[in-house]
């Protein structure tokens, strides 16, 4: 099974040695460390054939190849193959990291070419200004300025900063963030200790590029809101 080159799939090379690269996966891709491998991962922790991504009747389909340091997905260790969807975080190791795009049309931009106004609607005109922090939801990478947070967000801090981005300037009761971070299944396990840890761990990775401001602030008696002040 094969599809046109200008449908098919795409890796994105995030953090790694690969950073900024991206492939195309037409019908199969091996990643690994041997040369013959389609996408060719130059470092010890990556075994020789580590991970495969391929078409299937189903769509593209994600299976670690029983590699020594394993295939995480979505911040999870990968034991069986898993359907990928748009979106979707590929570690190889400790080594390398990917992002799965359904289509190389919407390959998010390198960071010295992007074009910060477009990624929210109300950006979009060059006359709207733009906020301090983007976040694109597409490629799950957040800019503070023109400086990516690098590495990554986890999942779980990802989510929690994109419910507050999407209700930027507003409150969003704790129970609320709690319900939808964690799930509404889950949530009634999940401590206000637990959303506490994962606000800090938050704040500290912003920090760690901008520590001049607070973007999450606690409302007391209320939750939590995004403090995301417009630039020029």
């Amino acid at each position: 099974m094969e599809k046109n080159n200008e449908e098919a799939a795409v890796l994105v090379a995030q953090t790694g040695p690969l950073n900024g690269q991206r492939w195309p996966i037409k019908s199969s891709a091996i990643v690994g460390r041997e040369a013959t491998c389609e996408i060719v991962v130059p470092d010890r922790q990556v075994s020789r054939h580590h991970a495969r991504v391929s078409l299937t009747d189903q769509g593209y389909q994600l299976e670690d190849l029983g590699s020594k340091n394993g295939t995480h997905y979505n911040g999870q260790p990968l034991e069986t193959p898993v359907l990928l969807r748009d979106g979707d975080i590929i570690q190889i190791a400790l080594a390398q990291q990917f992002i799965f795009l359904s289509s190389d049309a919407t390959v998010p931009l390198d960071a010295d070419e992007i074009d910060f106004q477009a990624f929210l609607p109300v950006q979009k005109q060059a006359s709207q200004p733009r906020t301090r922090l983007l976040l694109e939801k597409r490629s799950r990478r957040v800019w503070i300025g023109e400086q990516e947070v690098v590495p990554p967000l986890s999942v779980s801090q990802f989510r929690l900063l994109e419910i507050l981005y999407e209700h930027q300037g507003r409150v969003v009761a704790r129970q609320d963030l709690i319900a939808d971070v964690w799930g509404k299944r889950q949530a009634v396990e999940v401590s206000e200790q637990a959303l506490d840890a994962l606000v800090r761990r938050l704040r500290d990775r912003l920090a760690s590029v901008d520590p001049t401001h607070a973007f999450i602030v606690t409302v007391r008696g209320h939750g939590l809101r995004l403090d995301n002040p417009l630039v020029d």
